[in-house]
């Protein structure tokens, strides 16, 4: 990287540090610090909201997953503006009658204190990780590309967030993530303009998208009913629905954010502000990654992204092998690039079937290139999916893009991350300190409290973040472990909501065992994990709603004794 470089992203990431420190200077309350003295504007949540859900993650393997299998994992958001709506009218009106801190203390107001402590633990242990993982996800990925210390990048970002959240609190953390939108959507756009203009000759967004077609990435719904594929207009309809509901409704990372609002009103636009933008946000980052897809159509891509499986197979018995694929790789490269230029003037669907079998032979290459990774090292990461949109900023931008680009995803993964802590401190010392260990503290007691514990889980996400693994792509690992936990947590809530009949005894009992059988099908099955989220949901009310028949049926034979 150049000076310049260095400059745009170490000036911006203390430009942030800065702002939230100073703007949260003056406030030494108890109120200030959880919920930000209730000041947020909508646009204020909205833009909180989106930055809370848009981590560094996002901005990596969202391209990468568009890059690889097109535009369909959009689907994954279809049932989020729904949620949205059922949000505004449910959620929002009785958190804010309740004047809670925390989404669980309206469970102990509905149930008991072990309901709430509960979900209030289902949360810290499912948030707990991803906060690891947001800070893991960015700094793997960078200090492959760019050669520096991973776990000296993963102290950097999250000693970064743990100084201006520790300071200043959710006040801190809504200021700082509409700057931060303001860099990630400004560096995304800057990213799409300058892929489309280094495209050969004369071709435009409409040639691109018509070859992006040819291969099979344009599509962006899939209409069939296939419980183990993960993107369908049906997943993402109710199983989205259900993960949404669970993550804006239940999970305190994101309730956090409107429970800042100045009003009902303020809380409720910022959610639909979200609805409505959410989606297209993340239709262009896939189209991002598409665009990266052909724009290495036309110039040479690795065969291997990870620099770091590539120094494996590189320096093993597999050199020469490896250096083989290469070279075919490259043959094939020039000769569709030809063909491809002559499809877009010709139209010809033979020239295009032909592109499609050349096409099919680089990834056979790749998949050969993996093979061969993984006899050179069994434990070696072989999926690089998250590794593309990074190898494109730093091997084809201009100079002090690359710095800005980088400050995007450093800026996403600082907002989630700041996001998570200080839900995970309020969470912790509402739910858990106030209610169970120490109650009848001073407001400047729980103050401290709280900057403690925003320390404490910081520490803890650094530590999770350098013992971290990549797995087969961060978002979904993200998503996946959301999926595990969401379903029970939006039973319960939805049963406290919806269904008087259920009482305490009944939805904790039934929230254990419907836990107990989304991990065991986890580990055993094959299920697409957003059907995780209607499951775990359906168990918690359908065993509730038996536990509490029967416990109805046993009260007049108790009476009669």
């Amino acid at each position: 990287m150049s000076v310049i470089d260095w400059l745009i992203l170490s000036g911006t990431l203390l430009l942030i540090v800065g702002i939230g420190v100073w703007k949260s200077r003056k406030d030494k309350e108890l109120d200030g610090f959880l919920r930000g003295g209730n000041e947020a504007s909508w646009w204020t949540i909205g833009l909180g909201v989106m930055a809370t859900q848009a981590s560094a993650i996002t901005f990596l393997s969202t391209p990468g997953q568009g890059f690889a299998d097109g535009m369909e994992f959009v689907q994954f958001y279809f049932g989020l503006p729904i949620a949205m709506i059922i949000l505004c009218i449910t959620f929002i009106p009785l958190y804010y009658k309740l004047k809670v801190y925390t989404a669980y203390e309206f469970l102990e107001k509905r149930f008991d204190v072990k309901t709430r402590t509960l979900t209030s633990f289902l949360f810290l242990v499912q948030r707990g990780l991803a906060a690891g993982i947001t800070i893991y996800a960015p700094a793997i990925i960078l200090s492959t590309i760019m050669g520096w210390n991973l776990k000296l990048t993963c102290m950097v970002i999250g000693v970064l967030v743990i100084i201006y959240t520790v300071s200043g609190g959710t006040k801190a953390v809504n200021v700082t993530q509409k700057y931060q939108m303001v860099i990630i959507m400004t560096g995304m756009f800057l990213a799409f303009y300058i892929l489309l203009d280094s495209l050969p000759g004369e071709l435009g967004f409409r040639d691109a998208w018509e070859l992006a077609s040819l291969h099979g990435k344009t599509q962006s719904i899939d209409f069939s009913i296939d419980w183990n594929n993960r993107y369908t207009f049906w997943s993402g309809i109710t199983g989205g629905l259900f993960l949404a509901l669970s993550y804006f409704g239940t999970d305190q990372s994101q309730v956090q954010r409107y429970l800042s609002g100045q009003s009902i009103r303020q809380s409720q636009i910022g959610l639909m502000f979200n609805a409505i933008f959410k989606i297209p946000m993340q239709y262009f980052i896939l189209m991002t990654g598409v665009m990266v897809f052909i724009f290495y159509q036309f110039n040479l891509s690795p065969l291997f992204f990870n620099p770091a499986g590539e120094e494996i197979v590189k320096t093993s018995d597999y050199a020469n092998q490896y250096s083989n694929l290469e070279r075919e790789y490259e043959e094939i490269h020039l000769e569709k690039a030809q063909l491809s230029q002559e499809y877009l003037k010709s139209g010809d669907e033979n020239i295009g079937t032909e592109i499609q079998s050349l096409s099919q032979q680089q990834l056979q290459l790749r998949e050969e290139a993996k093979s061969l990774i993984s006899q050179a090292d069994p434990v070696a990461e072989t999926n690089d999916k998250d590794y593309v949109f990074i190898h494109y900023i730093i091997n084809n931008l201009p100079i002090g893009i690359i710095g800005l680009l980088l400050a995007v995803i450093f800026s996403a993964a600082m907002s989630s991350t700041a996001a998570e802590l200080n839900a995970l401190a309020t969470t912790s010392v509402i739910d858990i300190y106030k209610r169970l260990l120490k109650q009848n503290q001073s407001p400047s007691h729980y103050l401290k409290a709280s900057k403690l514990w925003t320390l404490f889980w910081g520490l803890v996400a650094i530590l999770f973040a350098t013992f971290g693994t990549l797995v087969e792509n961060l978002i979904q690992l993200v998503n996946i472990i959301g999926s595990i936990f969401y379903g029970t947590i939006l039973g319960i809530f939805l049963a406290a909501f919806y269904i008087k009949w259920i009482k305490a005894n009944a939805v904790f009992v039934s929230a254990l065992i419907a836990e107990s059988i989304v991990i065991y099908l986890y580990f055993t099955t094959d299920i697409g994990f957003l059907w995780f989220n209607i499951i775990g949901c359906g168990l918690v009310i359908s065993f509730a709603l038996i536990y509490q028949f029967f416990e109805n049926l046993g009260k007049p034979v108790i009476q009669n004794q």
